[in-house]
């Protein structure tokens, strides 16, 4: 998808008047305004967990939301507020679901090595820059954009900004799942591919906890008394990533390891916390039902698993009439729009595995999301927020 301001490869000849070139001209005037936004909002920093971060973050997004006549409602979450802004259509059935986040995966702190800043090649870095404070901004900007030019909303509007995305929805899934029943099509404000395209589906996911639970001795006087839980957990994690890692389709992580005491003592306990995704349903039920069951390789362990989070896999669906739809808007505006799966998961797995017609990728482009590398493209927000605004005037199909 070619976003820049002038002309050039991948540009289609922009509609002339009417709503369309209200809009963009509306959004190009916005564009300090929005680089400013982007710059406060990930000044705000916003961790997976911290809710007193989060739910200072929640306030401010709610305030803006208002702003552009949302009703917000702040509903209280485990570990930080979640925010449902409502916005009223011309028609008065089925909504449409627009699904954000505000938590991040960098730490408080990660600001004094990845500040808010601006580069000469267009693009801007930080901490949670593109993964998905851009996002954000683009949602506050294409309904201020709609009550600027006193344009509402084609069908009733619910955008949700959940605090827990990035530890895979564990409460705020419950708040997406909530508000399926009548939607007539969900569309995701993640971050797109990296060339700008929109995300037609994504793998499944689920986040594990695997324990062991061995008996301590001395290392050297007693070692046969003992049962090492870090040798129990490590065969187990060699074994699981040849059963779950090898399957086409499927990924396996340990992302986070920990066990035993000291190296003179048998370790008594260890624990892995495994992100696992799967391209097809079968490969996830499959891999859920080896980890409930696993029988230990040593006698007196004792292994317990836990699923902390779980998105279905959102398959690539036949029907393409809200990707022909957001095409044909794009087009309007002089965007060339594709689509294509994505490998990650995220809050659209659930619209789109239960067969709302579902989009994700709306955010502004740019790279490198969960690492130093992370940046946005600065000339997509304005298209962004323009084509976001169109959809919303829009109804969907």
């Amino acid at each position: 998808m070619t976003e820049s301001a002038g002309r050039g490869p991948g540009r289609t000849r922009p509609a002339g008047g009417g709503l369309t070139a209200r809009l963009r001209a509306a959004a190009r005037a916005r564009e300090g305004g929005m680089r400013r936004r982007l710059a406060e909002l990930v000044a705000l920093e916003s961790p997976s967990g911290d809710a007193a971060r989060l739910d200072r973050l929640a306030a401010e997004l709610a305030r803006g939301l208002e702003a552009s006549g949302a009703k917000v409602e702040q509903v209280p979450g485990v570990h930080g507020d979640h925010l449902v802004a409502r916005l009223d259509g011309r028609a008065e059935a089925g909504h449409l679901l627009l699904l954000a986040h505000h938590d991040t995966v960098w730490p408080a702190g990660s600001l004094a090595a990845m500040p808010y800043r601006e580069h000469p090649d267009g693009t801007a870095t930080g901490a949670g820059v593109l993964d998905m404070k851009g996002g954000l901004v683009v949602l506050e900007t294409a309904l201020a954009l709609l009550a600027e030019l006193a344009v509402p909303c084609a069908v009733p509007v619910v955008a949700l900004v959940v605090s827990d995305e990035e530890v895979g929805s564990p409460d705020g899934g419950r708040l997406v799942a909530g508000h399926l029943d009548g939607a007539r099509a969900a569309l995701g404000l993640e971050p797109p591919h990296p060339d700008g395209a929109l995300k037609t589906a994504r793998r499944g996911s689920a986040r594990v906890r695997l324990e062991v639970a061995g008996r301590e001795s001395h290392a050297g006087i007693a070692p046969d008394a003992g049962v090492s839980a870090v040798d129990e957990l490590t065969d187990q994690l060699l074994l699981l990533r040849r059963r779950i890692g090898e399957r086409p389709g499927n990924a396996f992580n340990v992302g986070r390891i920990s066990g035993g005491t000291r190296a003179n003592v048998v370790a008594g306990h260890a624990e892995a916390e495994l992100g696992l995704r799967f391209t097809e349903p079968d490969a996830e039920r499959e891999a859920l039902r080896l980890l409930a069951a696993l029988p230990p390789y040593r006698s007196g362990a004792r292994i317990r698993t836990e699923v902390l989070s779980r998105r279905p896999a959102w398959r690539a669906s036949p029907d393409t009439a809200l990707l022909d739809h957001v095409r044909r808007t794009g087009a309007a505006q002089g965007l060339r729009i594709a689509g294509r799966p994505a490998g990650g998961s995220g809050d659209a797995n659930t619209p789109g595995a239960a067969g709302v017609p579902t989009l994700d990728g709306l955010g502004p482009p740019g790279g490198g999301a969960h690492a130093r590398t992370e940046h946005l493209r600065l000339d997509g927000l304005a298209p962004r927020a323009a084509l976001l605004a169109a959809l919303l005037a829009a109804p969907p199909p």
